[in-house]
């Protein structure tokens, strides 16, 4: 499976960061062994100077700045990781050496940066290193780049970062509680015959938008926090953002994103249609009640179509509310009277809502599978009707073992993966939380986060996942190590 799942290339812009990002870091690299080994009127330093200049200058051309922020073990620039790979091995720690040794959490390079401030910069580290700790060195640095006229960096120190960190999590976690409620209360509504308030439904589908371009990692990791007794709702803000994200994916536009996010969040509202006993009777259901629940989906449009005035609804959400089921070819339900095609909308928020639903714990599904075999049924079982692009998104979007998969390391360790790797060669490779340790002991939360992708002076991995497992069997479970 894995062979078969690789992606055909990056996202523009995150490609474009990840290999420019790199090129700069190794550029800073270079710069600071030629100072620290020659004088600064040496070819060798004015050439690595050159090429410093030249990396972040191809950064500017398409970024308005750059931010090398360091976040636990990971180096990101303008918000993309960079991977720790052998032929970076040395550059990105003597890096990250250096960030910790002055404190520095997030280093902003603003547009206009000179030449002569590079060489400052460079030359004031190396001559600082060393000198005081860490929080000392940080007050000093600042101070001799204030005196050498440096003005176009700016650097936070740690605690700010890790601070950053936590501010973004947190407006995750809120985001997410708040996509909930938003639904529950539009759900209710329509189940009282009252209209929604759409307008409260469309800032929180922008809240998601706004979330998944900015802070994905985190909110698709709040994904795994699926409340059994609020199913209905938390599924529909799941399905809402895995398409955003899918939709993020394959490249749509933030507006394409806004309307495919209310699509999504609402594709699911024919339910409140429905008989309360229906929806949560725990055996199997009749003939009778089975046709009943699958006219949620005609149901939906038609709830749909009524919420049309004032243009609150784009017509592809009606579309989907009624698609979402039927399958590309055409063999789910409802059945269509005359050959059709499935539009993108409608693919992107079935595989969506089949992923989500086949994760999640329900009246009538105790024990959800595994995430690894959701996906792996999904790619191999051509009856279940997905778009097959779709679903390969998906995996590169989640990754082989998708966040909320509780692993065995061949360290003995357990683990949670709580982001999938942004490589389209590392999919089997995510970044993980560590909850038990080589002798069986549970961790306290946070747990310990590692990158599976690191590799040793040797070049071979340090870990890699041996197999798939339930957090039960070990006494641990997600919800501990994400909230």
């Amino acid at each position: 499976m894995m062979d078969d799942l690789r992606p055909s290339g990056e996202s523009g812009d995150e490609g474009f960061l990840r290999h420019a990002g790199r090129s700069f870091l190794v550029s800073i690299y270079a710069a600071l062994r030629s100072l620290k080994l020659y004088p600064v009127e040496n070819a060798t330093v004015q050439h690595a100077l050159d090429e410093l200049q030249q990396s972040a200058g191809i950064l500017f051309a398409r970024e308005p700045a750059i931010e090398i922020r360091m976040a636990g073990d990971f180096l990101f620039v303008n918000g993309v990781r960079l991977r720790l790979e052998l032929d970076n091995y040395a550059s990105f720690s003597h890096i990250q050496g250096l960030l910790r040794a002055f404190d520095v959490g997030t280093m902003d390079v603003h547009e206009g940066m000179e030449r002569r401030e590079w060489q400052a910069f460079l030359s004031i580290l190396i001559a600082l290193t060393g000198e005081g700790d860490p929080e000392s060195r940080f007050a000093a640095l600042q101070a001799r780049l204030e005196g050498a006229g440096v003005t176009s960096i700016e650097l936070r120190p740690t605690a700010a970062g890790e601070g950053d960190e936590r501010e973004a999590r947190e407006v995750a976690k809120r985001t997410y509680s708040h996509g909930v409620a938003v639904t529950k209360e539009a759900v209710n509504s329509v189940r009282m015959g009252r209209a929604p308030n759409i307008k409260r439904v469309k800032r929180t589908v922008q809240m998601i938008v706004d979330q998944v371009l900015t802070n994905e990692t985190s909110l698709l990791g709040l994904t795994a926090l699926r409340d059994y007794d609020e199913y209905t709702f938390t599924h529909s803000v799941n399905v809402a953002i895995f398409a955003v994200a899918l939709g993020r994916k394959i490249g749509l536009s933030k507006l394409q994103l806004f309307d495919l996010g209310l699509t999504a969040l609402l594709h699911d509202i024919g339910k409140a249609r429905l008989p309360i006993e229906i929806l949560n009777k725990v055996d199997g259901l009749t003939e009778a009640e089975w046709r009943i629940l699958q006219s949620h989906t005609w149901r939906g449009g038609l709830t749909m179509f009524g919420l049309r005035g004032y243009d609150e609804i784009p017509y592809r959400s009606i579309l989907v509310a009624h698609e979402h089921h039927m399958r590309v070819d055409l063999t789910g339900y409802p059945r269509p009277i005359r050959p059709r095609t499935l539009g993108l909308f409608s693919r992107l928020v079935a595989v969506a809502d089949g992923y989500d639903a086949a994760t999640s714990r329900r009246s009538y599904q105790t024990t959800p599978i595994e995430p690894d075999e959701v996906l792996r049924e999904m790619w191999t079982n051509p009856r279940r009707g997905y778009d097959q692009l779709v679903v390969k998104a998906l995996i590169n979007l989640l990754g082989i073992y998708p966040v909320g998969s509780c692993v065995i390391l061949d360290t003995f360790e357990v683990a949670f993966v709580t982001a999938a790797n942004p490589d389209a060669g590392l999919l089997a490779r995510p970044t993980v939380t560590i909850v038990t340790n080589d002798s069986g002991a549970t961790l306290p939360p946070p747990g310990q986060t590692v990158d599976l992708a690191t590799r040793g002076e040797d070049g071979a991995f340090l870990r890699s996942i041996v197999k798939v497992t339930n957090g039960e069997r070990f006494g641990v479970s997600i919800e501990a190590y994400v909230t």
